[in-house]
């Protein structure tokens, strides 16, 4: 056991959660074999809710996302914004290229590729707001500001705030437990434990139906892009054997680990990504894009207040439901492996580096994506070149657009690629995280309990799309991520109380945190170098379900 700052409490592998693991499991089985008994019956209650969340919870989810970039901005330009995600004089572990690609990839590679054309132009022809004209500049200006309100900041604020309070909870304090962990200053005595362990499950719920609407979004779109290469019909039977293929792949790679597996993919995938978006750029209308990128920018800084707490309450709800708040939610079912594998491949940095990170360089990146995607479809639609919506199946606008352009066998074969590896690359790290939630947070968890989670992740989504196709799928996304909306309000609400009681040294000159620069380690590893190291409390911090501070950590409970 060590109660060194910064290095968390480890002592071998961990025992099974089998409450946890039980519950979860046997949920999420019942759900499958419901949906297999009945799926019309399935897909009408599962509205019903959907309906009833939206109606009267609509508002939680539009000020909760809002609060979350609040505080993700506070407390990275605030004082604490110094304090290390370790101690305070580690290395970063992966260098911030490989960084930067890994959170992408596992953050919304997959949506951007179904999204990166569709979702303009629908906002384009059919207006957010109502109050333009479609089809026009006006409308054109509405599309791509609401495009970029769903993909920037908002999203990656919700990661952010859960990827930090993680990384601090297990780095900083050195916790054991995982995901729930980070709720120990809320969380005391035995019924602190049974809280938390209905946290982990509610957090695996969310991953489970999170990772199948992008296994689903994934399969169609790949089953598009070989229709429209090689002719093989769209239907459910291709996307069910392409979900299979793509099962098989991200278990492997989830069992051959973060280093080989995830880094591997996500370096990949950034070159091929970057590899066409240049080429669009170069093709396509290279001075219109160009023109787009700062007045969409602009537009959207603009009504950045104003879309981030419309609610509907005049009308445009069921828009909402469909858009904005679909995204939310989709967004928070991700964050517990999201955040999770940031907290993981972050450790070392300072809450400033992280936040700016995690926000504001995928906020550009998508920025960059939807200006030459969505601008070159907004650009088509509007001048005439192509009706980017007469094909009603989103899975084949991005494959028509491309069709405008030289080589677009070749593009579209690279579109089903990217599509392939992000999902691979994102749903690896997802169960590795349902594992590890299900094993005491154990940060190598048993190989054959991820390939369970993930097969099982595999399953669901065969299972709802037999039972309604992607609406169920988001359906049940919106309804899984409802609870955990809490979750994570009450995880913003620790991760305040812990940095209140922080021990990063201050300068005696002016009352600031100091960042201590990280010193030269070996594998990762740091040892206390110079009088600015924070030191260990004198009693360890306690667990989640601990009674004292006394208490040790060490100890495992079930």
């Amino acid at each position: 056991m060590s109660s060194e700052l910064g290095s968390p409490v480890r002592e071998g592998k961990r025992p099974l959660d089998l409450p946890v693991l039980a519950v979860s499991g046997v949920v999420v089985v019942a759900l499958c074999i419901w949906g297999v008994a009945a799926p019309d019956q399935l897909q009408a209650v599962s509205g019903d809710w959907l309906a009833w969340i939206t109606t009267n919870l609509g508002w939680a989810f539009a000020v909760s996302a809002s609060g979350f970039v609040a505080l993700a901005l506070v407390l990275a330009f605030s004082r604490v914004g110094r304090i290390r995600l370790g101690a305070d004089d580690e290395r970063p572990q992966f260098s911030r290229a490989s960084w930067i690609a890994m959170m992408f990839s596992a953050g919304m590679g997959i949506g951007l590729m179904f999204y990166g054309v569709t979702e303009p132009v629908t906002h384009l022809m059919t207006p957010p707001e109502g109050d333009v004209t479609a089809g026009t500049p006006a409308a054109a200006d509405e599309a791509m500001q609401y495009t970029l309100f769903h993909w920037g900041l908002h999203p990656w604020a919700i990661y952010a705030v859960v990827g930090l309070a993680l990384a601090y909870s297990s780095y900083r304090k050195g916790r054991p437990g995982g995901f729930s962990a980070a709720f120990a200053p809320l969380l005391r005595g035995p019924r602190g434990r049974g809280a938390a362990k209905a946290i982990d499950v509610l957090a695996i719920f969310a991953t489970v139906f999170g990772s199948a609407v992008s296994l689903g979004l994934g399969a169609a779109q790949m089953n598009g892009g070989l229709a429209h290469v090689f002719g093989i019909a769209t239907s459910s039977g291709v996307q069910v054997a392409i979900i299979a293929v793509l099962t098989f792949c991200f278990v492997i790679s989830a069992v051959s680990g973060i280093e080989r597996g995830v880094k591997i993919l996500s370096n990949t995938n950034m070159v091929l990504a970057g590899l066409l978006l240049l080429f669009l750029f170069v093709v396509g209308p290279t001075v219109f894009i160009l023109d787009m990128a700062p007045n969409a920018a602009g537009n959207y800084l603009a009504a950045l207040p104003h879309m981030s707490l419309r609610t509907g309450v005049f009308g445009g709800q069921e828009w909402l439901s469909g858009w904005t708040i679909f995204y939310w939610a989709w967004w928070m079912s991700w964050t517990p492996f999201v955040g999770a594998f940031l907290a993981k491949i972050s450790r070392g940095r300072t809450i400033r580096e992280f936040v700016v990170g995690v926000m504001l360089i995928p906020t550009l990146v998508s920025l960059i994506w939807f200006s030459v995607f969505g601008g070159t479809a907004i650009n088509a639609q509007l001048t005439g070149a192509l009706d980017v919506l007469a094909d009603s199946d989103q899975t084949a606008q991005m494959f028509n657009l491309l069709a405008l352009f030289p080589w677009s066998g070749l593009t579209s074969l690279l579109v089903v690629a990217l599509v392939a590896i992000f999902f691979v690359s994102g749903a690896d790290a997802a169960s590795i995280v349902m594992a590890s939630l299900s094993s005491h947070g154990d940060d190598e968890p048993r190989r054959w309990l991820t390939a369970a989670w993930g097969g099982l992740t595999g399953v669901v989504a065969i299972v709802l799309l037999g039972a309604g196709g992607l609406q169920a799928l988001q359906n049940l996304t919106i309804i899984a991520a409802t609870p955990f909306l809490v979750v994570m309000v009450l995880m913003c609400w620790a991760l305040l109380k812990d940095l209140r009681s922080d021990t990063a040294p201050m300068s005696p000159i002016t009352g600031r945190m100091l960042a201590v620069p990280p010193s030269r380690t070996t594998g990762g590893r740091t040892a206390p170098s110079g009088p600015l190291v924070a030191q260990a409390p004198a009693t360890p911090e306690p667990e989640v379900g601990g009674g004292r501070a006394g208490e040790p950590v060490g100890a495992v409970r079930d």
